[in-house]
């Protein structure tokens, strides 16, 4: 159990450096991230725009943005944690500094911040935002919180207990979710073969499991919304598909069993198919997680959506906009396991694919020739 703890942080850190490299390229600018006080603060300024509030809501940020609100002095005050902005520009080098310094439309070493992207006052000047945003920074919480949990538990396993005893505290909830994906998703799709691939099945598991409840919390970044994010966790997935496939798995694909009419469109299904599926594990976990997040805010918006049109209708639809938002935040919680578990289920079925090996004929030389069509049979 220890050995296969150390393998499944070995692999998070290995995905995590992908994840980092990965963001550079791929991720998403937005503006600052708009909860519930802040909409009100947009009505009252220039009125509501659903559009910039849901998606200032689901995009990456410079800053952790949890609420606006009006001090004793009248002035308008955020609570935020703002970010180090990192930034890399062939023509003035490497600039360094807190995004705090872009508030009020200030202007920080020749760089603004417009609509959540960072651009030079210089047009000549090119630049690369390498910075450590909230999808970044949650990611790396993510990563501490998976490798405490497993060595906590990992030390206990060691000390005796949950093996000559009885486990206890959260050990006894890892225990049952490790076993649902060893005993449901790593045996009946892997097969004998099933203790190879178990660490980054966790793995990937856990991750996602714990990204998705973080992104929850009121504040929090909606890391696994972000496409960026699950196309790294497909490319891994990918990646182990393609270096465990044998050679049944790639003969069934250049090579069909089919009649020749057939065998040339056959032939570029099956190599489509070898890139439709990392796509399906990318689009299906970014789909879902950001669906939920969008659902929520577009209920909360209805509440200021009525309010521009009469003050009363908005009062009055606040409890029922209220009430929907908090059972789909339920649902949510349900999702975030069943995403976590749909992504492993489908990585494990889609590796025991590449690593099934040919069935054997000898079954099929005990049926009876009946009719005179064995033949014909076995030829196609």
């Amino acid at each position: 159990m220890t050995r296969n703890s150390v393998k499944s942080i070995l692999v998070a850190a290995l995905s995590l450096s992908m994840l980092l490299s990965f963001n550079v390229l791929a991720q998403e600018k937005s503006q600052d991230h708009i909860e519930t006080a802040d909409l009100k603060d947009a009505v009252e300024k220039k009125g509501f725009d659903a559009n910039e509030v849901i998606f200032g809501h689901v995009k990456d940020a410079h800053e952790f943005h949890f609420l606006a609100y009006k001090g004793s002095d009248g002035k308008e005050h955020e609570l935020l944690i703002p970010l180090p902005v990192i930034l890399y520009s062939p023509q003035k080098g490497f600039s360094s500094f807190m995004s705090s310094a872009f508030h009020d439309g200030n202007e920080a070493d020749g760089y603004k911040l417009i609509d959540g992207k960072i651009v030079p006052t210089d047009l000549a000047v090119k630049v690369y935002d390498i910075s450590l945003t909230r999808n970044v920074i949650q990611m790396l919480l993510s990563l501490v919180v998976f490798v405490w949990l497993m060595i906590s538990i990992a030390s206990k396993y060691k000390k005796g207990i949950g093996t000559t005893s009885a486990p206890t505290g959260a050990q006894t909830a890892m225990e049952v979710m490790i076993e649902f994906v060893v005993n449901e998703v790593a045996k009946p799709n892997l097969g004998p073969k099933y203790q190879k691939y178990l660490p980054y099945l966790l793995t990937v598991f856990f991750f996602i499991l714990i990204n998705n409840i973080f992104g929850l919390i009121p504040g929090s970044a909606n890391v696994t919304g972000n496409i960026a994010f699950t196309m790294v966790l497909s490319l891994i997935s990918f990646l182990i598909i393609i270096f465990s496939a044998n050679k049944h798995y790639w003969g069934h694909i250049i090579n069909p069993p089919v009649p020749m009419g057939v065998k040339p469109i056959l032939i570029l299904v099956e190599v489509l198919s070898i890139f439709t599926k990392p796509f399906a594990l990318m689009i299906r976990l970014f789909a879902n997680m950001l669906a939920g997040h969008i659902i929520i805010i577009c209920l909360v918006s209805l509440i200021f959506i009525f309010g521009g049109l009469n003050k009363g209708v908005g009062w009055a639809f606040s409890p029922i906009s209220v009430g929907f938002s908090v059972f789909i935040y339920f649902i949510e919680i349900l999702v975030a396991f069943i995403q976590a578990f749909i992504f492993a289920n489908l990585s494990a079925v889609f590796i025991g694919q590449a690593i099934e090996e040919a069935h054997p004929h000898a079954e099929v030389d005990q049926i009876p020739h009946h009719a005179g069509h064995y033949d014909d049979a076995v030829s196609l």
